[in-house]
C-alpha cells in the first residue's frame, strides 16, 4: 500500500512541477506542454523510488528518507526540464 500511496503522490509531484514550468519559463516549451508534463512525471517518480529504497539502505533513519521522498523529487523535475531546455538551444 506505501508504493500505490508514493507512485500517486510523485505522479502529483510531477504534474505539479510540470504546471510550474510554464510560469517558470514563459514561450519556452522546446518539448511541448505534454513532454514537459511527461518528463516531470517520469524524473519525479524514478527520483521518489530511488530515495524510498536507497536512503534507507545507506543507513539514514524513517525521518530522513521522508524527507529526501519529499524535497527531492520535485527538484529533480525542474532540473530535467531545465536540462532539457538548455540542450534544445
Amino acid at each position: 500500500m506505501d508504493i500505490l500511496i508514493l507512485v500517486i503522490a510523485m505522479v502529483l509531484v510531477g504534474l505539479l512541477v510540470g504546471y510550474l514550468a510554464g510560469f517558470i519559463w514563459k514561450d519556452n516549451r522546446p518539448i511541448g506542454v505534454q513532454g514537459d508534463y511527461i518528463a516531470a512525471v517520469i524524473s519525479a517518480v524514478v527520483m521518489g523510488f530511488i530515495d524510498w529504497y536507497v536512503i534507507p539502505a545507506m543507513g539514514f533513519s524513517p525521518t530522513m528518507r521522508l524527507l529526501g521522498v519529499i524535497l527531492e523529487p520535485p527538484f529533480t523535475a525542474l532540473l530535467v526540464l531545465w536540462i532539457i531546455r538548455k540542450a534544445k538551444q
